[in-house]
């Protein structure tokens, strides 16, 4: 476990130094941008004046904007190199692991994890750990890479992406989760009462880009964000309630 957690840490730490370059500024209307707002829309929907903490915070694009709504707005990482450049916006966050959260029991409303689940062997635990720091009757959002996708389907059998000009997207542990396993994964606190889709339509990031097509491609993801095609995203946002 020791390894792998070593291993994501030291992948984090390079990936900071150019993570932000192709989401700041943000295009309106561009992949990332979209992507961003589906995902804190929903952390909105549920925390708002509330206490919302992030699993995975990274540099903070998203943390930021939660902190905005939020009563009180907490994040946590496994990398120093992503945390350096949270803290230099002014958020409260610390080092540690989605699978041992340095938080007591119940002490949020709302926890929420994105792009982040996908690289945890534990999966079981991490749940378990995002369930236990959830107040009663609060929401854990929790975001999984599913192979049911156009996306899975890219990411699974094309060709590895890269972070820098010397290492692969393959050098960090990864996990594909359909949405019909999901349940199985949960711990007996928490039980799922949604899902919202993220890139259900979009064939590639790229198409964004096009002239007209991403403002096309953008209506129809927020559309079809709450329905039942949020089965064949790329990102599947299960929405848990703590029992």
């Amino acid at each position: 476990m020791g390894s792998h957690l070593d291993e994501t840490r030291a992948y984090y730490d390079e990936f900071a130094a150019g993570y932000e370059r192709a989401r700041r500024p943000h295009a309106p209307d561009g992949y990332h941008a979209l992507v961003d707002d589906l995902e804190v829309s929903l952390v909105e929907r549920y925390g708002r004046g509330r206490d919302v903490l992030e699993c995975g915070c990274g540099t903070g694009l998203l943390l930021e904007r939660f902190a905005a709504f939020a009563r009180r707005a907490e994040g946590i990482d496994l990398s120093p190199g992503m945390l350096e450049k949270a803290r230099a916006r002014g958020l409260s966050v610390r080092e540690g692991s989605v699978t041992h959260l340095p938080y007591d029991d119940e002490s949020f409303d709302v926890t929420c994890s994105f792009k982040v689940l996908a690289h945890v062997q534990d999966i079981g635990r991490a749940l378990a750990e995002m369930g236990r720091v959830t107040r009663r009757g609060g929401v854990v959002l929790a975001e999984f890479y599913n192979p049911w996708s156009l996306r899975g389907v890219v990411k699974r059998f094309g060709p590895a992406g890269r972070i820098s000009h010397r290492t692969h997207e393959s050098a960090v542990y990864t996990r594909f989760d359909p949405p019909w396993r999901i349940p199985r994964l949960l711990p007996a606190s928490l039980v799922q009462e949604g899902a919202r889709g993220v890139r259900i339509v979009t064939p590639a990031a790229k198409a964004m880009d096009l002239p007209g097509v991403g403002r096309a491609l953008r209506a129809l993801e927020l559309r079809l964000a709450d329905g039942p095609l949020a089965a064949l995203s790329g990102f599947y946002i299960a929405i848990l309630r703590r029992r």
